[in-house]
């Protein structure tokens, strides 16, 4: 199957097995209750091993094996690395395990857990897992923002089923076509079907409110 990456698709091959990955509205449930879901999302990008990756990538130009282990050993990331492997298990119909690890059960006794590493690399999986959240949540679509649709208020829920209604209203669609739509799909189609939307967006008017105060300014030195 042939992933679309403008609205968040991506296939993975190790060896001889391929992994599709679709970020979709169903996928995003499946990462757990709404408020989960965006807990899932902070753990990914608030996490404590990226900025230490980013820096060695920085100096050594790839991650040493010696990070790889210590990473490992002290456990670094583990929230991060556990929201990846939600979000890549979700969005993926086959069984990652063996791409991306699994928690087994340690020796000490039934209710301690030890990470098993897969073939993927921590950093690659956190990488991979904030893309597809990023596309399934938020949406990366390339429209228009106006101003009066912003908001700065703090989310603490994404509630799936809203945008799953919302597509079949909008545009005739099943629910089960509808369950398969990223939200960047979803953003690209409202603006496909909502072409001449009235209204600034932050930039535009953040640019008329400057060029209003300049002219004024000018008028006002004018004056004097």
């Amino acid at each position: 199957m042939t992933p679309y990456k403008e609205i968040g698709e991506c296939l993975i091959t190790s060896g001889e097995d391929e992994y599709f990955f679709r970020p979709s509205l169903a996928a995003m449930s499946r990462i757990g209750e709404p408020q989960e879901i965006v807990q899932c999302f902070y753990d990914l990008h608030n996490d404590e091993v990226t900025p230490i990756i980013n820096r060695a990538v920085a100096t050594y130009g790839a991650l040493p094996q010696w990070l790889i282990n210590q990473i490992h050993k002290t456990d670094y990331g583990r929230r991060a690395r556990n929201a990846a492997m939600s979000v890549l298990t979700a969005c993926c119909d086959a069984d990652v395990s063996k791409l991306i690890g699994e928690d087994v059960p340690g020796k000490t006794g039934r209710k301690t857990f030890l990470y098993k590493p897969g073939e993927m690399e921590l950093f690659s999986m956190i990488v991979v897992a904030q893309s597809l959240i990023t596309h399934g949540i938020i949406g990366k679509a390339k429209v228009r923002q106006l101003q009066r649709h912003e908001s700065n208020q703090a989310v603490t829920e994404f509630r799936v089923f809203e945008y799953i209604n919302a597509a079949r209203n909008h545009f005739g669609m099943s629910r089960q076509e509808a369950e398969q739509l990223s939200m960047t799909e979803f953003q690209m189609m409202l603006a496909a079907k909502y072409p001449d939307q009235k209204g600034f967006t932050r930039e535009e008017y953040d640019q008329v409110a400057d060029e209003y105060l300049a002219r004024k300014a000018k008028k006002l030195a004018k004056a004097a």
